[in-house]
């Protein structure tokens, strides 16, 4: 590799380990064996540098969770099976590279003032809301395209509660099944209430 692609690893490993913030351009250079100057030559500044390598990161990122969840689609059972699955399946990614989600959280605070890093998390977002529903089974080919975009959207402040849930507290975080249990008593509260009676008035 070069020294632009060594900068691209090395800030991606600063990332993972120190945050967006409080990486330095020393950190980078001493993880990719280049030098200061080759920051500069390259990227221009250390935050264009941090801006692309955060963004190869997602898309790496986003890779992993794609194959995630391929697998998990592939297993057998109902709605709610399949709902858990993919669930626990991300949750596993959060659990397994927190550093780069909190790097991600991170970011959001900046994106005010990087406007390559927000269109980027924009795309990804609307990548998103037009993929979920599919992949849990709730939107098909004969949805109107605003239901499928309201239902995408749900399932993105999902993964995003959940994400943040995981980076505060993974202790008490929720599982697959402890979203699954939640569904299926949110849905049981809704049928029920929507079916329920107005009580009568009482005769004086």
């Amino acid at each position: 590799m070069g020294h632009r692609e060594d900068l691209l690893e090395g800030a991606k490993r600063c990332l993972r380990e120190k945050g967006y913030a409080r990486t330095t351009t020393r950190d980078i250079v001493a993880v990719s064996n280049t030098n200061l100057a080759s920051i500069g030559y390259h990227f221009g500044s250390k935050e264009n540098l941090l801006n692309e390598a955060l963004i190869d990161a997602l898309g790496e990122w986003g890779k992993e969770l794609e194959g995630a969840l391929a697998a998990a689609i592939g297993q057998d059972g109902g709605a709610l099976e399949r709902f858990e699955s993919i669930w626990s399946r991300l949750v596993e990614l959060f659990a397994n590279d927190r550093a780069l989600c909190a790097a991600n959280i991170e970011v959001f605070a900046q994106i005010e003032h990087v406007p390559t890093v927000r269109q980027v998390l924009a795309d990804g977002l609307e990548q998103g809301r037009e993929g979920l529903g599919r992949l849990f089974g709730t939107v098909s080919e004969d949805t109107d395209q605003e239901t499928a975009r309201a239902v995408g959207s749900f399932y993105q402040a999902l993964v995003t509660g959940v994400m943040v849930q995981w980076l505060i507290d993974p202790g008490h975080a929720p599982s697959g099944h402890d979203l699954t249990v939640a569904l299926r008593q949110i849905a049981a509260g809704l049928m029920w209430n929507g079916g329920a009676r107005e009580p009568e008035p009482e005769h004086v």
